[in-house]
């Protein structure tokens, strides 16, 4: 073989073992790429961190409420934070519940305000009442794990039904439903701060010591209906989150999910999860009035798939 055609085809060699090197590298980036699903496992977790925040701040909302309407259910009864409110100022007035301190379970550390802004003629405990709820640098940091959610919100708290959960039981009064609807900025851990719409209705039934409550999503937004929350994400990836299935919380259970399912789309992304609720330790379904510890999550990416199942926070 002369020297020239030599050269020439050892070059057209490492040419080719070159694109297959960049072949197989880019096949393996983009299976990398896709055969992950770390946003989706943050999403599910944050989203249930922040209801579980914001639902036990709104308890104590209907708590405040209840005692302002002369009940025997009192703001007193709101663990480590002081009530304060202001004179009425164009037939408004305004409450600030100032957080500092634990929440009554040791769960959660608290810091920070909610206020609560009510026209002097709303009784809240009459259909269709509303107020105006804010939450203001409401801080909240996990004992076990130390992680903390940042949160300033703008929301409307609507009594579709009337009366106050503790009522239930009493006064032929089997279900309390209420709506809350707004907007919050969260921010997380790594100070990323991410915009959040909501729409969540909840539906307490039981008796004291064992109430249970039952979540949906009203929300719509495009294409996306029965939505509780849609925003971007820790990741600044657009979502939407819908309940296909009523989420239900039992108080015997420490408010932990014990049945339900939600959805989470990442459109942008070709991301989506099913969030089916309801899981012992064994990962099967719990039964009867045994308490669920885990959730199941059925992810896609792109054409990837996959399953896993995560401890409750």
């Amino acid at each position: 073989m002369k020297p020239k055609h030599y050269l020439f085809s050892l070059m057209l060699i490492s040419a080719f073992i070159s694109f297959s090197l960049l072949s197989c590298n880019k096949e393996k980036d983009e299976k990398e790429g896709k055969d992950d699903y770390t946003s989706i496992s943050s999403l599910s977790q944050d989203e249930l961190s922040i209801e579980e925040a914001t639902d036990e701040s709104m308890t104590d909302v209907e708590q405040l409420l209840a005692g302002n309407a002369g009940n025997n259910k009192s703001a007193q009864d709101i663990c480590n934070a002081t009530i304060d409110s202001t004179e009425v100022v164009n037939d408004t007035i305004t409450y600030y519940i100032t957080y500092d301190g634990l929440s009554c379970d040791g769960k959660r550390l608290r810091t920070g305000q909610v206020e609560v802004r009510k026209h002097v003629n709303t009784h809240f405990g009459l259909p269709g009442a509303q107020v105006n709820v804010k939450h203001i640098n409401f801080s909240v940091t996990r004992v076990q794990t130390g992680q903390t959610i940042i949160i300033n919100s703008n929301k409307t708290f609507t009594n579709v039904t009337g009366a106050f959960v503790f009522m239930l039981g009493y006064y032929n009064i089997d279900t309390v439903i209420h709506k809350i609807e707004g907007s919050a900025e969260i921010t997380f851990g790594n100070n990323n701060t991410r915009s959040w719409n909501i729409a969540r209705q909840v539906t307490f039934t039981g008796t004291a010591g064992a109430y249970v409550l039952t979540c949906e999503g009203f929300g719509s937004s495009g294409n996306y209906s029965n939505l509780s929350n849609w925003g971007t994400n820790r990741n600044g990836e657009l979502f939407y989150t819908q309940i296909t299935q009523p989420v239900i919380l039992k108080q015997t259970c420490d408010w932990n999910p014990c049945s339900g399912v939600k959805v989470h789309q990442i459109p942008a992304m070709d991301k989506s999860a099913t969030v089916t609720f309801g899981f012992n330790s064994s990962y099967q379904l719990v039964t009867g009035d045994e308490c669920p510890t885990h959730y199941r999550v059925d992810w896609v990416n792109g054409d990837y798939t996959g399953q896993f199942y995560w401890p409750l926070p």
